[in-house]
């Protein structure tokens, strides 16, 4: 009985209304990045130097005796690794609708109509047992949101991404034969 469970073909869990339409609940991270726009890189910028930056304004306004240049190379570290996950986390929230996504949806047609056409699998193939996938996208699915507690990504290709395949041109099994 426990197969026949794990072995569920639908696996959305949360359905959630939004604005805008959703692109993919859980989108691969090469598609996040892929699909980053220039602000989302002005935000990893910024928070790349900035945390450097506010650490010699505050050795300016407050003075130690330290040499800061260790303290300056784990800032920019530090500002590097949070300027990725915020970008990651912006482009994240346009594939769920939450936030303004028309280019990215004209993107994502193009790109699994045309992976439709070519007769490829929409979301990439997987050498992983279905349970394994299933379990991959139960795990990196709203992952985004606890980027603080535990940045988690989705690197397995699966087919649960709460979205019609119809709307790529991808007809049912049924409908085929």
């Amino acid at each position: 009985m426990a197969a026949l469970v794990l072995n569920k073909p639908a696996m959305l869990n949360k359905v959630v209304k939004t604005e805008y339409p959703l692109i993919d609940a859980d989108p691969h991270a090469s598609r996040v990045i892929r699909y980053m726009r220039p602000s989302d890189y002005a935000v990893w910028a910024g928070l790349t130097a900035g945390f450097p930056g506010a650490l010699y304004l505050w050795e300016m306004a407050d003075p130690t005796k330290m040499k800061l240049r260790t303290s300056l190379k784990l800032s920019g570290f530090l500002g590097f690794t949070a300027g990725f996950l915020a970008a990651y986390q912006r482009s994240s929230l346009r594939f769920w609708g939450w936030s303004e996504n028309k280019r990215e949806e004209e993107m994502d047609l193009a790109e699994l109509r045309q992976r439709a056409q070519e007769g490829k699998p929409l979301y990439g193939s997987s050498n992983q047992p279905a349970w394994v996938q299933q379990a991959a996208a139960s795990n990196s699915q709203w992952s985004q949101l606890s980027f603080a507690l535990f940045p988690m990504f989705n690197l397995v290709n699966h087919p649960h991404h709460g979205t019609d395949p119809a709307k790529y041109g991808v007809k049912k099994e049924e409908e085929s034969s």
